[in-house]
């Protein structure tokens, strides 16, 4: 597995590699499986011929914000360990911020992958477990997070959606399961995306990551939060694919 630490932004190399793979297929539409559309983050498709089918946990705040979705040619939402993904039937596999919300991401990762066909681009977004930002997420209890939400973040933002945070939503975590999976991660990017950041007591919420990564001698970073990557599946028939 090799990597490559972009430089460029997350929504340019997201644009940039779908249309780099679509232009690797001009005869045909792109099958394009957005998993977690609860999170309203449409690609950039401009000028691009694809097919965008969208799944997700059904919640009832997940369920609303799919469904007010544009951009989605098909809809389903329940257990994504169940929900129906047809095998080598996708050329981009979409995740935004769903592997840190459910639990045994590993297992519903493996599922997804195996709708991506061979040569197929993962584009990846996930809250760092191991950022200041995602620390206090994860550790922040339910009953808590309830209350501060609706203060903390901009309105209309999606959730509160308890998170589990598995070993798998960091990178070091996220660049062991490529490896053992034999995919390669061709775009590596950090980025500050958190809603509590954004929102109007950001001020506040920087100064509490700040206190954790001074608390942890720099091991929880409060530079980032978000790490996006970009994932292929090989075409080689040897490799060990899902």
């Amino acid at each position: 597995m090799s990597e490559v630490r972009s430089v460029v932004s997350r929504d340019d190399i997201f644009s940039r590699r779908i249309r780099e793979q679509a232009a690797g297929y001009p005869d045909r539409r792109l099958d394009i499986l957005v998993a977690g559309c609860g999170w309203p983050e449409p690609l950039d498709l401009d000028g691009v011929r694809a097919r965008v089918t969208g799944i997700d946990e059904d919640l009832p705040t997940l369920r609303a914000s799919a469904g007010s979705r544009k951009d989605l040619d098909a809809l389903a939402l329940g257990d994504l360990r169940s929900v129906p993904v047809p095998p080598r039937a996708f050329d981009v596999l979409h995740v935004p911020f769903l592997l840190e919300r459910i639990e045994h991401p590993e297992l519903v990762l493996d599922r997804l992958l195996a709708g991506l066909r061979p040569g197929g681009l993962l584009l990846l977004r996930i809250r760092d477990r191991a950022s200041a930002y995602g620390t206090c997420d994860r550790l922040l209890p339910p009953a808590l997070r309830r209350l501060l939400w609706p203060r903390l973040v901009p309105e209309g933002a999606v959730g509160p959606l308890f998170p589990f945070y598995g070993e798998v939503t960091s990178r070091e975590g996220m660049h062991s399961y490529c490896l053992t999976r034999g995919l390669m991660v061709t775009d590596d990017l950090s980025a500050t995306s958190g809603p509590a950041l954004e929102g109007p007591r950001g001020g506040l919420v920087r100064l509490v990551c700040a206190a954790v990564e001074t608390a942890s001698r720099g091991r929880r970073s409060a530079s980032h939060d978000e790490i996006t990557m970009v994932v292929r599946k090989p075409q080689n028939h040897f490799a060990r694919l899902i």
